[in-house]
């Protein structure tokens, strides 16, 4: 009887070791994958929010232009002098961008 009793003492230790090592590798997934993942689409969001009539981008594409208008989701490059694209907001690479105009 006492045997018993003292398995089923061990069997919930083990269920708890579980629970935290569970616990553990989910927090460990957050902090390396999730919350940097959050920050970047952040970035990227304040980054299109935030551009103007005049800059330069680089689309994902690989496109250089200047922004020539502004129209809800859509921007108008200017590629050359009398060369116009229109392409979604969302075409426009933060990472490229950034690179190709020495911003950090």
């Amino acid at each position: 009887m006492n045997n018993w009793i003292l398995l089923q003492a061990d069997g919930g230790a083990g269920i708890m070791g579980q629970v935290f090592l569970f616990g553990s590798i989910i927090l460990i997934m957050y902090f390396f994958m999730i919350r940097p993942q959050q920050k970047k689409q952040k970035e990227t969001k304040n980054f299109l929010e935030a551009i103007k009539k005049g800059d330069t981008v680089v689309t994902i594409g690989g496109i250089h232009g200047k922004i020539y208008a502004i129209e809800g989701d859509s921007v108008t490059l200017e590629l050359d002098k009398g060369v116009k694209i229109k392409v979604e907001k969302s075409a426009i690479s933060a990472d490229y961008t950034k690179k190709a105009t020495g911003i950090k």
